[in-house]
């Protein structure tokens, strides 16, 4: 008589290891949002810079200001949160402001 087949001892080992990796999933991912504002609003000031850089025109110009106005916005928000939803106001200015940036960029390209 032979014991269990390799695929039925298997089985079993799968399911706490998928249930530690998916708690480790959760847990990591709380954290590791609300620090992400400062990474999105440094991207977005490192593109206004950019664009700042270039020869803007009238309309690019204008575009430069609103995301700076946004990039302020974004960090009021972050830094005077009192729950998730700041860090996500925060969070989605911040890549409004880097994204008024890239078009004022493409405005001004030749």
């Amino acid at each position: 008589m032979t014991g269990p087949s390799l695929e039925s001892r298997r089985v079993p080992l799968l399911a706490p290891a998928l249930a530690l990796t998916l708690l480790a999933v959760a847990l990591g991912a709380g954290p590791a949002a609300a620090w992400n504002c400062p990474v999105q609003i440094k991207a977005a000031e490192d593109t206004i810079k950019k664009a700042e850089a270039m020869k803007l025109t009238a309309e690019a110009r204008a575009l430069v200001e609103q995301a700076k106005k946004l990039v302020a916005e974004a960090k009021a928000h972050h830094t005077e949160a009192k729950a998730k939803i700041d860090h996500a106001n925060a969070m989605w200015k911040a890549k409004a402001a880097q994204a008024q940036a890239e078009s004022a960029a493409a405005l001004s390209l030749p």
